[in-house]
Parts: C-alpha cells; sequence; structure tokens
C-alpha cells in the first residue's frame, strides 16, 4: 500500500494535498512550522522539523512510508538537501513538485545574484528605500546598510524587534494582486525590491508591479542542489506516483 509523505509549505504542495485526499491516497502532510497558522490542509498534518537526515530516515521508517515529494519552498534549501540524503538512504523514491523559476522580459530591470550577502551589497550604502520580499529568515543581512529604509512583508507580525533600524512591515498573506503591490509601493516610495526568486503566480505580482513602475530588481536565484527528479504540474506527479510501485523504507547498506 502506498503511504505518502508530503513536504509541504508553498501552494502547489496544497493544491496537490487536494488531489489527494479527493483520491483517497494515504499521505501525511508535513509543515516546517515556519509560520503560526499555518493552511489548514485535508491530510493529517504534522509540523515541525524531523531532527536532521537520520530523523527524517526514522520518521520514514517508523511510518513505513513509500513516497516522498518534496514540495517545499524553493529557497528550503536544507530540508530538501535532507530528503535527498535519508531517501537515498531508506531507498525510497524522492521527486521535487517545483514550480518554475520566474524568467525576465525585456522591460524588466532585474539584477540577478547569488545570495542575500550579495544582494545587500548591490543596494545603495544611504537613501533607498527597499522593498525586502524575503520572508524572515535573512533580514539581519541588510543591517550591514542602515542607513536605507526597508519595507517588509511578513505572514506574521514578528515578535521581537526588527534587526533593521529603519524599518516597516506590512503582514499579508498571498496571493497577492498588481494593483495591491503597485500601490504599496507607490504609498512607500520604493525605489529598489529585493525578491527571491521563488517562481509561481502567488508573488509574481511584485515583478509586474515594479515593471510598470520601471523600478530595479535584485533577485536572489535559488540555492543548487544535488540532481532529483522534478515535476512542475500536477499531471507530472500523479505521472510520477504511478510509474513508481509502493515499496516501504528500508535501511540501505552505507557505501551502496
Amino acid at each position: 500500500m502506498m503511504r505518502l509523505l508530503l513536504l509541504g509549505g508553498t501552494t502547489e504542495a496544497s493544491r496537490l494535498a487536494r488531489h489527494l485526499a479527493e483520491r483517497g491516497i494515504d499521505a501525511v502532510f508535513s509543515y516546517a512550522g515556519r509560520t503560526d497558522h499555518p493552511v489548514p490542509q485535508p491530510l493529517p498534518t504534522r509540523i515541525g522539523g524531523f531532527g536532521g537526515v537520520k530523523g527524517l530516515r526514522d520518521y520514514l521508517l517508523r511510518e513505513r512510508i513509500t513516497h516522498v515529494i518534496d514540495a517545499t519552498h524553493p529557497f528550503a534549501a536544507q530540508m530538501s538537501r535532507n530528503a535527498i540524503e535519508a531517501c537515498g538512504q531508506s531507498g525510497l523514491p524522492l521527486l521535487s513538485h517545483e514550480r518554475m523559476p520566474w524568467q525576465a522580459s525585456p522591460e524588466d530591470r532585474w539584477t540577478r545574484l547569488r545570495d542575500m550577502t550579495a544582494a545587500c551589497a548591490a543596494l545603495p550604502e544611504n537613501g533607498a528605500r527597499v522593498f525586502l520580499a524575503i520572508g524572515k529568515q535573512q533580514l539581519a543581512e541588510f543591517a550591514a546598510k542602515p542607513a536605507n529604509h526597508y519595507l517588509l512583508r511578513l505572514v506574521d507580525p514578528p515578535e521581537g524587534p526588527l534587526p533593521l533600524p529603519d524599518a516597516h512591515a506590512v503582514i499579508g498573506r498571498g496571493p497577492f494582486d498588481v494593483a495591491g503591490d503597485t500601490a504599496l509601493m507607490q504609498d512607500h516610495r520604493i525605489t529598489h525590491i529585493v525578491a527571491k526568486n521563488a517562481g509561481g503566480r502567488g508573488a509574481e505580482a511584485k515583478l509586474i508591479a515594479a515593471r510598470a513602475l520601471r523600478l530595479p530588481v535584485i533577485l536572489v536565484d535559488r540555492p543548487a542542489l544535488p540532481p532529483r527528479e522534478s515535476r512542475d504540474t500536477l499531471e507530472g506527479v500523479m505521472e510520477w506516483l504511478a510509474a513508481h510501485p509502493a515499496a516501504p523504507a528500508t535501511e540501505v547498506p552505507r557505501g551502496v
């Protein structure tokens, strides 16, 4: 019997969860626990980390998981790396269900960089009004440019002081629309945008608004990951499941 672990946290993961539930497929939805109020799912749900590769491998064995689908955020690199290693050690099929990255049009003013340190370095030393659309995990990187003003968009209200001396946070959960993001940027007199190349439609509005407003965008590329099978459509995921018969996790001897 198939028993699937779905590593979620994206719109694509929620859509797949509904599809699996409608078809009566035995699956568990896993949230990392980054947000205070995660979107409810129609599948049994667990919240929190596994405790690294060993903890994930133990979970796969204990729960007799037969398939793992990684539909985490494209920048949740550590979870993805752990899944690759744990599934390899457990002899389980692993699939990445990952949205395609955004591609620039001729009208876009994008600078693509490798990481947040480089993104911060690319900003002016002072006077910039930056829409920092990167979530909450790497905000402290931008303390290196304290003379800029930062507009933050967060899913949950910050629990303590922000790590930036001149910052304003707005709370919201996507999908966002172009009209709303255009108004947000105009109201806050934004001069620069920093974002992750997450792809998908839910957060693309800021890029469309930036294009219309002729604002420069610093776009951070996705982290590199080891090779793995990937499908970017729901249909592709279901075809992959059909092609991989169920077999519970086992211990694969090291060095094999």
